[in-house]
């Protein structure tokens, strides 16, 4: 999947999301933190960590992520901190998102391809299941199977993404 989105999105499509977000919360970080310093104490870095995965789950399809533990965010931070001053500037951040961020994209793909894979399967085998309804059959065979499909595969595709947002 990943391989569609670099073809659709350009090859570091990946990069510049992740860039993205991590540049948005970093910079609202430091602003509120009212610090001297630009860089990031545990305690920002952990509530960075929360913004971060707050932003993926609104604008990824799939399932929605659990932000890590302060455990695992203290272990990272050791990989993270380049300059080993227990605070975390702007480029170890990045790191640091990414590094925590990088199975993200293959769940999300693997939900994509089951979807877009799936639901035109099972819209065309539904259409063909109606039209023998009297009424309906009539009407459903009039629609041409790309577009019922697309349909079905945009309802199936709206349907996951309320059951999502319902969940919290």
């Amino acid at each position: 999947m990943g391989q569609v989105f670099n073809k659709i999105q350009g090859k570091d499509w990946k990069e510049k999301q992740i860039r993205k977000i991590t540049d948005k919360v970093y910079t609202k970080l430091i602003n509120q933190s009212e610090r001297v310093s630009p860089t990031l104490t545990f305690e920002d870095l952990y509530i960075g960590v929360l913004l971060v995965f707050n932003d993926l789950n609104k604008r990824l399809p799939g399932p929605h992520f659990d932000p890590p533990s302060k455990d695992e965010v203290r272990a990272i931070i050791e990989e993270c901190d380049m300059n080993l001053d227990g605070e975390i500037n702007s480029e170890e951040f990045v790191k640091f998102i990414k590094r925590l961020t990088e199975n993200t994209f293959i769940t999300v793909s693997q939900g994509l391809i089951l979807t877009l894979v799936v639901a035109p399967t099972v819209a065309l085998a539904t259409k063909r299941a109606t039209e023998g309804v009297p009424g309906v059959g009539k009407v459903v065979q009039k629609i041409p199977n790309s577009i019922y499909a697309s349909l079905i595969t945009m309802a199936i595709v709206m349907f996951q993404k309320s059951q999502l947002d319902s969940d919290y």
